[in-house]
């Protein structure tokens, strides 16, 4: 085989004089300055000659340049030799070329630059988002569930809690898992699993409530392991500068989950029954899986197409990802620090999840409105989360840039959502326009979603090789309380008031607030 390419003239277009009037300059500097230059080259047939296009664009003090430069081609035979001749260099050229805007943006499309480390902080946030989806039908459903199989407020309150039974037991088992085989698998793992358990679930209730009670509780496992998980990735791929604000967006996914599940369920009951929304919430999370295996990675080592100057913004803001073999539990323990992570969830949870499981009851029963009513109402508290955590993350991100410590931006955050929340429901009992009852909740929730900017960041702070083992250890005392509360409500609501489910969530955000504040850090005390 021969072939031989000359490369005889560069133009600013074909078959045009080259312009070499202007002065050269090298770029040499911009290889010592790690800025890419990046070529695009294909061939346009004329006959026997061939024109050479080539694509280039550079960046430079964070703005893109790009352009192209035209080269004409003549091929001419030639025997090609297993060895390259002496005679036969390649030399460096470096030359001014006049880039224009317009090509630049087409040179490199928006998703190529896009981060990777947001990708994966984009995809987090849609598990999360179904993670809440399918949670918080069953909060809408239970309503036409209760009414035609007959169940008490004891049975319901049942019902709802058996979530948390599966819930609870893969708290630390996801976080050991992430912490050892990939988060990756791990999150992959449970959306499949809760996904199935969702679909699962009117099936289930015909058959008898037992059936249901495993169901729920199957779900509970699933989503047991996503916090864990996610945990341990963006521990891996987000810098502690980004920290508050990616964790933050990731959490809102949860409360717009709730805000979509709210808004869409009484729709597809109305419509479909209330099979429908277990049916179509669950599909779901086929699309996710599927994009999730082509997407994600466990860590930044381990993704190919990561580019090299994010890889390195990267690691060089965090800390040794190498494989944790060895759990430390006496040194995890033995930390003042990690058991006011324990307590302030568990406090943190009482009212967080009584809010979501009975939120659409207390709107029927006291404030009065029907089902649909309900479902809208209650979209307005989680829709002021999902907002409220962003901003929060912003706050906490930028008092650090600005110098503030880690420890007291913390302390900070986790303050007014202990004490936020303790404030407006305690107004509640002190209202009797619906219409204020729902603000008050939306404020109540609001305050609560800066927690995502402190004790929920805190775990990476502390122990970021054991994040996702700690952030299991400290959420299985969060489900605790999802259990004894959602439980203990239904059977305060049979005994007593709403006034008193109010009175407990108060006293326990108020316990979380001293401990809090005497015994955290957002210093690392574990290696």
């Amino acid at each position: 085989m021969s072939a031989r390419a000359l490369l005889y003239s560069f133009s600013p277009k074909p078959n045009a004089p080259p312009d070499i009037s202007g002065p050269r300059k090298s770029l040499g500097s911009d290889f010592r300055n790690q800025n890419p230059i990046r070529v695009r080259v294909w061939f346009e047939p004329s006959g026997k000659e061939r024109v050479c296009v080539f694509n280039v664009w550079a960046r430079r003090s964070g703005r893109r340049r790009g352009g192209k430069v035209w080269a004409d081609v003549k091929s001419e035979p030639y025997e090609v030799s297993d060895s390259v001749p002496k005679s036969v260099k390649l030399k460096e050229v470096f030359t001014d070329v006049v880039l224009g805007e317009e090509d630049a943006e087409s040179a490199a499309p928006w998703w190529e630059e896009f981060p990777k480390r947001w990708v994966i902080v984009v995809l987090c946030f849609s598990a999360f988002l179904l993670c809440n989806m399918d949670r918080v039908n069953m909060s809408i459903a239970i309503l036409p569930m209760s009414a035609e199989f007959n169940w008490n407020p004891a049975t319901v309150g049942l019902i709802q809690s058996s979530f948390f039974w599966g819930y609870l037991l893969t708290q630390i088992a996801g976080g050991i898992w992430a912490d050892t085989v990939g988060g990756k698998k791990v999150l992959g793992f449970g959306v499949v699993w809760w996904s199935v358990a969702t679909i699962l679930t009117p099936i289930a209730a015909k058959v008898g409530l037992p059936f249901l009670l495993v169901v729920r509780a199957f779900m509970g496992i699933g989503e047991g392991v996503a916090m864990p998980a996610m945990n341990n990735i963006l521990s891996k791929w987000v810098p502690v500068a980004e920290r508050s604000r990616s964790l933050a967006l990731v959490y809102s996914g949860m409360y717009l989950g709730s805000v979509t599940g709210l808004a869409f369920s009484p729709f597809l009951i109305h419509q479909f029954g209330w099979p429908s929304v277990f049916y179509s919430f669950g599909s779901l999370g086929t699309v996710w899986f599927a994009v999730w295996l082509n997407k994600a990675y466990s860590s930044p080592l381990d993704d190919p197409q990561l580019r090299p100057e994010e890889k390195k913004l990267i690691l060089t803001n965090s800390v040794s990802k190498e494989p944790v073999k060895v759990i430390p539990w006496g040194q995890i323990l033995s930390k003042a620090p990690v058991w006011a992570l324990i307590v302030s969830h568990f406090c943190h949870n009482w009212g967080t999840f009584i809010l979501l499981t009975w939120m659409p009851t207390y709107y029927h029963q006291v404030l009065k409105f029907n089902l649909t009513e309900s479902g809208l109402f209650c979209v307005l508290p989680w829709l002021t989360m999902a907002i409220s955590a962003n901003v929060g993350g912003w706050i906490a991100d930028t008092l650090v840039s600005k110098g503030y410590s880690v420890t007291t931006v913390r302390k900070i955050m986790q303050t007014i959502g202990f004490l936020g929340p303790a404030f407006f429901l305690t107004q509640l009992s002190h209202i009797n326009s619906p219409a204020m009852a729902v603000l008050c909740m939306a404020c109540s929730q609001g305050t609560d979603a800066f927690s995502q900017s402190g004790l929920y960041s805190n775990h990476q702070d502390i122990a970021p090789r054991y994040s996702g083992v700690l952030l299991g250890l400290s959420n299985t005392a969060g489900v605790l309380a999802g259990v004894f509360g959602t439980a203990a409500t239904g059977y305060i609501l049979q005994h007593g008031s709403w006034d008193d489910v109010f009175k407990v969530s108060v006293g326990l955000y108020l316990v979380g607030t001293v401990v809090w504040n005497l015994f955290s850090t957002g210093e690392k005390i574990l290696d």
